[in-house]
Formats: C-alpha cells, structure tokens, sequence
C-alpha cells in the first residue's frame, strides 16, 4: 500500500523528461522561407527555363554568343537578383544547419531566425565581394569582352547552386541528417561547381599550356581563400554570439 502511494505520487508529481534537441524543422521560419523558394523556384522553371538551358549549355559548350533566337531575361535585371539572393539565402540555412549541429550551445540562444539572417548576410556579401573583385581584376588585365563573359558565366553558377542546395536544405531540415552528412553533402557540391568555374577559366583564359600554372594560382587565389574567410568570418561570429548571449 504505501509502495502503492509512492508511485501514485510520483505519477502526480510528474517525470522530467529530456529536452529535445535543437532542429531548424521545429522553426515556422524555416518552413515560410523553404515554400517562398519552392513557389519561386517554379515559376522561374516555368517561364523561364529556356533562357536558363541556354544558360547552361552556353557554359557548358562554351558559346560566348548565345543563340540569335534564344529566349533571354537579361532585360530583367530583378529576376536575376532575385536567383542570386534565393542562393545566398539558402547557403545561409545550410551554414546556420552545419554550426548548430556542430555547437549545439549556438542553437540553443534565441532568436535563431536572426542569426540565420546573418548568416545570409554574410553570403550575399561574399557573392558581391567576388562580384566586385572580378569586376576589377578583369578591368584591369582583361579586354572587356572577356570579362563580360566571364561575369556572366558566374552568374550562371550561381543559379544553379541555388537549384542544387534547394533539395539539399530540404533533406538537411526535414530528414534531421547527421553533420558528417552535412559536410559531405556541403564539401561535394562545393567542390562540382569549383571543377565547373575552373573548367571556365581554362577554356576561356588558358590558350596555351604555358598560362596553366598562373591560372592555377589565380583560381586559388579568387576561390579557395575568399571561401576561407568566409569561413574564418562565420566562426568568430558564433564565438561572439555564444559569449555575448
């Protein structure tokens, strides 16, 4: 009887149970954020894939002009602004992803969607950071032809790593994917399109067999170490959010 009494009491008292972990599924904003891409995802593909196939085989043949008939949206410059936010936009849920699932203390601090938007920040400075550098560099060592195309073919890149990440992030916040899974995902899909940025500058920079080696050390110097200080920059910010929170 008084065993009896005991377990009721517990029972009454309650049982604590063991907080969930961190998931960026439990946020609303997550899930606003993925339709709003999703929705605008398919309107592009269905206005607008033409120009956007044109796009792809222009970087992939190599085609400086496209075609005379060829759809294009270059007249619309805000559609074009719009791919490369939804990119730096998605890059920013996947990084916020990869830091909170390797310091849960980061998560753990509110409101996650500020952070997040940070985040998002920092990539669209990084996208225009680029942006500005290639700009520059190729005002200076190259006919503006050139550069032109080359501006362009990175735009190319960039709407297309925003289609790439867009069932990445699904599967990284729906399916709670593991960091190890994270990474690979992240690290192969980063290194596919720096073999396609690389494979541009050989066709369209490197003539000679000779111009390889300067080529090599200018494509690390562009892509490999703004890639570091980006992440560097992302790093000293969860120190100063985890301490200052």
């Amino acid at each position: 009887m008084i065993a009896f009494l005991q377990t009721s009491a517990i029972v009454s008292a309650g049982i604590e149970g063991l907080p969930l972990p961190y998931s960026l599924r439990m946020e609303n904003w997550v899930t606003l954020v993925l339709l709003a891409c999703f929705f605008f995802t398919a309107w592009i593909l269905s206005h607008n894939r033409i120009y956007l196939y044109q796009q792809g085989r222009d970087f992939l043949l190599h085609r400086e002009r496209s075609e005379l008939f060829g759809t294009s949206m270059e007249g619309d410059v805000r559609l074009l602004l719009l791919l490369v936010g939804q990119t730096c936009i998605l890059a920013g849920i996947y990084l916020f992803d990869c830091f909170s699932s390797c310091q849960p203390a980061l998560a753990s601090h509110s409101p996650s969607w500020l952070l997040a938007a940070i985040y998002m920040g920092f990539c669209l400075a990084y996208v225009l950071f680029k942006w500005l550098l290639y700009s520059l560099l190729g005002w200076i060592f190259l006919d503006k032809a050139k550069a032109s195309f080359w501006l362009k073919s990175y735009s190319t890149l960039l709407y297309y790593q925003g289609f790439a990440l867009f069932p990445l992030v699904l599967l990284v916040v729906y399916l709670n994917a593991g960091p190890e899974f994270l990474l690979a995902a992240g690290l192969v899909l980063l290194l596919f399109f720096k073999i396609l940025a690389f494979y541009k500058c050989l066709r369209l920079f490197c003539n000679r067999l000779y111009g390889c080696f300067p080529l090599i050390l200018y494509f690390c110097a562009l892509e490999i170490i703004p890639c570091l200080i980006l992440y560097r920059g992302l790093e000293h910010l969860n120190n100063y959010w985890i301490i200052k929170s």
